[in-house]
């Protein structure tokens, strides 16, 4: 009886020593792993405000980007410190890696349509190919720019219709941007008829360019023959304004350019008027008449 109670004591001593070996042990373990958490929170939040900083003095960067960027730093950098924690506890962490590896590939497939918009948004941050504010066109949509993020852009239509493109539509397609360029070129192209007096018909177009002060004089306006048809000759008018000026410069242009040849004293009259209405060309091609609002 004596040695079972002398055996239960040595057993009891024995789990106490060992428990409280354990407790040494693991509460250095708990200790550090405590403090690991806090400098790496610290440090994590640290380099995100530092890289943000940095990126936001980089020209070119846009907010979004800088913010997608040091959020991706930040997390990257706590998942290192409690990868690194679970190393204090004796786990391995070759395993956990390899199944976030597993995790990551399989939610990348999964969300694979999220990822290239992503990647598509992304690169039009960086490229810049439009602005919030400008109106740009492509194969399936137009409209002014409202807002780029890393998934869709939001446009509003030239008719007042709300838009949301997805970015990869935006970037595996060829974009038009009315609004990039300081200046746009535009034509004016009329059908005069050989017995009237192409001379003089020539110097009212050209007087009708220089008249306006919106019609730029460098690169300076220039009128010439375009074309011979067999009833009339095809006489372009071309000049260059500022993108700001040229929405409503394009159909002052028209309208003066009509009323100028209707008048009794013109030197010539528009030619065959079923389809002598002038066309208006951009670029030396035709334009889409589209609203061209300047940066914001």
């Amino acid at each position: 009886m004596q040695q079972q109670a002398a055996d239960v004591l040595l057993a009891t001593q024995t789990a106490l020593s060992q428990a409280s070996a354990l407790a040494v042990q693991y509460s250095f373990s708990v200790l550090g792993a405590v403090i690991l958490l806090v400098l790496g929170w610290t440090l994590a939040g640290f380099a995100s405000r530092w890289a943000y900083e940095g990126l936001s003095r980089v020209h070119g960067i846009d907010e979004t980007l800088a913010r997608f960027f040091t959020n991706v730093l930040r997390y990257a950098l706590l998942i290192l410190v409690f990868i690194t924690v679970l190393g204090q506890f004796g786990v391995q962490t070759a395993s956990i890696i390899a199944a976030l590896g597993a995790a990551g590939l399989a939610i990348g497939l999964a969300l694979q349509g999220t990822l290239q918009n992503i990647a598509a948004g992304i690169m039009l941050l960086i490229l810049r190919p439009f602005r919030v504010g400008e109106y740009i066109e492509t194969s399936s949509v137009a409209g002014t720019v409202r807002e780029i993020g890393l998934f869709a852009t939001e446009l509003r239509t030239a008719d007042g219709l709300y838009r949301l493109a997805p970015n990869s539509t935006l970037w595996n397609t060829p974009i038009t941007n009315f609004s990039r360029e300081a200046t746009r070129q535009n034509e004016v192209k009329i059908k005069v008829a050989y017995e009237d007096d192409l001379d003089q018909a020539m110097e009212k177009l050209m007087g009708l360019a220089k008249g306006d002060a919106r019609v730029l004089t460098s690169p300076a306006p220039s009128v010439f023959i375009d074309s011979l048809g067999d009833s009339a000759i095809f006489v372009t008018l071309r000049y260059w304004a500022k993108t700001g000026d040229w929405w409503s410069l394009s159909r002052d242009m028209v309208k003066r350019v009509k009323l100028a040849f209707d008048e009794k004293d013109s030197p010539a009259t528009l030619s065959d008027a079923s389809d002598a209405t002038p066309t208006r060309k951009s670029n030396g091609r035709a334009a889409a008449e589209k609203p061209a609002p300047t940066r914001q």
